[in-house]
């Protein structure tokens, strides 16, 4: 069992349940097929499990490491984005939707993913390596972002809070009555999900 699953929080955690995206951020095992680093890239990626018949073996020696996410929310909570290659369409559809939902930076559809990555990159992990939240009325936040509730991540659904756990989903309760929650989806992939994206949710 590899520890190659990424939570909402952005960690890489080890669990024998199966995802349904594939995950890049560069070459972060060592030799012995263990993770040393929580990122190599500002680009950290999501593709899918499958694309013109390529195979891969696990954790391979200096080859990018293959990390899995639950569902397309989970991997956008911890900072991912479609990639432009095995993930074209959705891609463009990101592209245009996070542009669409951040318009303060003056961005359009020829301006260089690295720009956005640059701008999540900063929203999605500090200095010190903990994971960039902000607050918010849950009540007014879009079905796909997870926010934190007692030390543990929840997605939102339906109007309601979803416990995440490696599997699934479990533990559905209503939304808290409280002013704000902290929000562990980037800010800027929450302007995107307002302009109207709406993630892949298990």
């Amino acid at each position: 069992m590899f520890q190659n699953r990424v939570d909402p929080y952005g960690c890489i955690i080890k669990t024998p349940e199966r995802g349904a995206w594939l995950g890049n951020r560069g070459v972060i095992h060592n030799a012995h097929q263990q993770i040393v680093r929580p990122y190599k890239l500002k680009a950290w990626i999501t593709c899918a499990l499958q694309f013109k018949g390529r195979h891969r073996k696990i954790m391979q020696p200096n080859r990018w490491t293959e990390l899995f996410f639950l569902d397309e929310a989970t991997a956008f909570s911890a900072g991912h984005r479609p990639c432009a290659e095995c993930r074209y369409a959705d891609n463009r559809r990101f592209k245009a939707y996070w542009i669409k939902g951040n318009p303060q930076y003056g961005f359009d559809m020829k301006t260089p993913l690295a720009r956005i990555d640059e701008i999540i990159h900063a929203e999605r992990i500090a200095a010190d390596g903990s994971k960039v939240t902000y607050n918010a009325d849950p009540r007014m936040l879009r079905d796909g972002v997870f926010i934190s509730l007692n030390n543990h991540s929840y997605l939102l659904k339906n109007k309601q809070l979803h416990l995440w756990l490696p599997g699934g989903y479990d533990n559905t309760i209503n939304i808290p009555e409280t002013d704000t929650l902290p929000v562990l989806t980037p800010r800027s992939i929450v302007n995107m999900f307002d302009a109207g994206f709406i993630p892949q949710m298990a």
